[in-house]
């Protein structure tokens, strides 16, 4: 098993300077490669609507239950896991903060909320499995 952590510590890393990059990065990335068009941002799936008027970004939750995955996964044994919960939180919410001050980005409430409820869906997975499993 420590040889399979030792794969998934760059694998975190990575995955937490992939998402910087995508989120920091004035335009869409994925919109240039893959429609070169760096204005389109791509959705996996369609938003996760809550009402008429207010939905969750999937996107943002599909990327944060990614990284949380990662993260608990390499330092679930650890005395690092509640910091590891700090900094999920932190970089959930500095980096859509940091949406107001990028060109062609914008700060939206139900991205925030969807970087939030990834990490949250992951915490409480990981809190279940330690006490049933």
């Amino acid at each position: 098993m420590k040889n399979l952590n030792k794969i998934f510590i760059p694998v975190f890393y990575i995955a937490n300077l992939v998402l910087i990059i995508l989120y920091l990065f004035p335009g869409s990335i994925i919109g240039c490669l893959f429609y070169d068009d760096c204005l389109n941002q791509v959705e996996i799936t369609s938003n996760i609507i809550i009402t008429s008027n207010f939905f969750i970004s999937s996107n943002h939750l599909y990327s944060f239950i990614l990284i949380s995955i990662l993260g608990f996964f390499v330092y679930r044994n650890t005395k690092k896991i509640k910091f590891l919960i700090i900094y999920l939180f932190s970089l959930s919410i500095i980096l859509e903060l940091l949406h107001i001050i990028i060109p062609i980005r914008a700060f939206e409430w139900e991205d925030l909320i969807g970087n939030i409820l990834g990490v949250i869906l992951i915490i409480i997975a990981y809190k279940i499995k330690d006490k049933y499993v």
